[in-house]
C-alpha cells in the first residue's frame, strides 16, 4: 500500500488537502494518508497524528510561546516517518513547518511536494534558496507564480485554485440567507477577523468598533461572524463584551450541518465583508463580494518581520489576493495605522451601499474566477503520484 505523508496547518489548508486526497483516491485507491490535518481531511480517511491547531500560529511571537509543543510535533512526525518511510511527502501551505520537514525528508531520499508556496513574490524572496533545496516539485495556485519558480530552476506546476471549482460562478444570496435565517430586506455584513489567535486579538476590536459606528447610521444592519473553532470563538466573545454590537450572529462550523466551511455561508449571504488579509479574501472574491481588507501586526511582529526580510513593506503594491490577482486596487486595503474604526467603517459603508461599484467589481472578480477554475484535485493528484513514482 502506498503511503502519502501530508501536513496541513490551518483550515484553508485542510480544505485544499481534502480535495487532493479525493483526487488521489480516484487514481490510486490503495493509498494511506497520514500526518497532520483537520476535520475535512479526516473525513476522507486521513490519519492525523497531531491536532492541526498545533500549527495554527502566526510568526515569531506565537511560535515562541508554543515552541515546545511545535518541536514535539515536528520531531514526532519526523521520527514516525523515519520508521515508516512515505512514498512522497506533501506539505500544504504552513511553509515554516513544512519546508523544514521537506528538507529533512528529502535528505533521506523521500520526494517532496509543496502545495502552495510561501509568498516569496511579496516577502523574503531569498526563501527561494531553501525551497530549491527542500522541494522536489512545487504546486502553485496562481498563474503568475510559474515564471518565478521556472526562473529559479524549481520544477513547478500551476494547478489552479481548488476553491475556484468549489465556489459557484454565480452565488445565491437569497438561498444563503434563508439557510442562515437572515432577513432578505436588510443589509448584511460578514466580519472575518482571521483564523489565528493573534489576528483575532488585534483585528476584532477594530472591526467591532467599526460595526458600532455603522450601526449608529444603519441600526438594521445584520452582522454574521463565522467561527473557525471553539478557541477563536471564546477569544472573540471576550472582545465582544468590550465592544458590543447588536443583530450579531455567531456562526459555528460544528453546528452548521454542512461539510462546507461556515465562512462560505456567511460570504454568500453578505452584501459586503470586513476581512483579515489571507485566504478568506480569495474566497470572498470568488463569491464576487465587495470587501474591505485589513491587517495589523503587533509592533514586535512588525520589527521582527522587517529585521528578517530586510523589508518594511511587501514587494508588491498590494497585500490582498484579489488586488494582487487583478494587479490593481479593486478593493480597499486598510493596514496597520490606517486600520482605525473610523476608516474601516467609512470604507465598509461604501462597500455595503454602492451598487454601481459592486456590479463593476463583480465582473472583474468573475473574470479572475474563470482564470483559476482548473481541475485542481485531479492535476495536483496526478503530479503528486508522478513525483512519488519518480522518487
Amino acid at each position: 500500500m502506498k503511503q502519502i505523508a501530508m501536513v496541513a496547518g490551518e483550515p484553508s489548508g485542510d480544505l485544499l488537502a481534502s480535495r487532493i486526497i479525493q483526487g488521489i483516491q480516484t487514481q490510486s485507491a490503495q493509498t494511506q494518508f497520514v500526518g497532520i490535518g483537520g476535520p475535512q481531511m479526516i473525513r476522507q480517511g486521513f490519519e492525523s497524528r497531531y491536532p492541526m491547531d498545533t500549527l495554527s500560529i502566526f510568526g515569531y511571537a506565537d511560535a515562541l510561546k508554543t515552541l515546545p509543543k511545535l518541536l514535539q510535533t515536528f520531531y514526532g512526525c519526523l521520527n514516525y516517518w523515519k520508521k515508516h518511510t512515505p512514498d512522497v511527502f506533501v506539505g500544504i501551505d504552513a511553509p515554516d513547518f513544512n519546508l523544514r520537514m521537506e528538507l529533512k525528508l528529502r535528505q533521506r531520499g523521500v520526494p517532496t511536494v509543496q502545495f502552495v508556496g510561501p509568498s516569496i513574490w511579496a516577502w523574503r524572496y531569498e526563501r527561494i534558496h531553501k525551497i530549491r533545496q527542500a522541494v522536489s516539485h512545487m504546486l502553485v495556485l496562481f498563474p503568475f507564480e510559474v515564471a518565478i519558480y521556472e526562473k529559479e530552476g524549481v520544477p513547478v506546476t500551476c494547478v489552479g485554485h481548488p476553491l475556484a471549482q468549489n465556489i459557484p460562478l454565480k452565488p445565491d444570496k437569497i438561498q444563503a440567507r434563508q439557510h442562515l435565517g437572515l432577513r432578505q430586506d436588510v443589509p448584511v455584513l460578514a466580519v472575518l477577523p482571521g483564523s489565528r489567535r493573534s489576528e483575532v486579538s488585534l483585528l476584532a476590536p477594530r472591526f467591532l468598533q467599526a460595526v458600532q459606528l455603522l450601526q449608529r447610521q444603519t441600526p438594521e444592519l445584520e452582522v454574521v461572524v463565522p467561527m473557525v473553532n471553539t478557541q477563536r470563538k471564546a477569544e472573540f466573545l471576550t472582545i465582544l463584551q468590550q465592544y458590543p454590537v447588536h443583530n450579531l450572529h455567531l456562526l459555528e462550523q460544528s453546528k452548521s450541518g454542512s461539510d462546507q466551511p461556515i465562512a462560505w455561508a456567511a460570504m454568500e449571504a453578505a452584501d459586503a465583508l470586513l476581512v483579515a488579509s489571507g485566504t478568506a479574501t480569495l474566497e470572498a472574491m470568488l463569491f464576487k463580494r465587495l470587501m474591505v481588507i485589513s491587517y495589523v501586526l503587533s509592533p514586535l511582529m512588525k520589527k521582527l518581520m522587517a529585521w528578517q526580510s530586510g523589508q518594511n513593506k511587501p514587494l508588491t503594491d498590494w497585500v490582498g489576493l484579489p488586488n494582487i490577482l487583478a494587479q490593481d486596487f479593486v478593493v480597499p486595503e486598510l493596514l496597520q495605522d490606517e486600520a482605525t474604526p473610523e476608516g474601516l467603517a467609512e470604507a465598509t459603508r461604501k462597500a455595503l451601499f454602492d451598487s454601481n461599484w459592486a456590479q463593476e467589481v463583480e465582473q472583474r472578480f468573475l473574470t479572475i474566477h474563470h482564470s483559476l477554475r482548473l481541475d485542481t484535485p485531479h492535476i495536483a493528484a496526478r503530479k503528486i503520484l508522478e513525483v512519488a513514482h519518480a522518487g
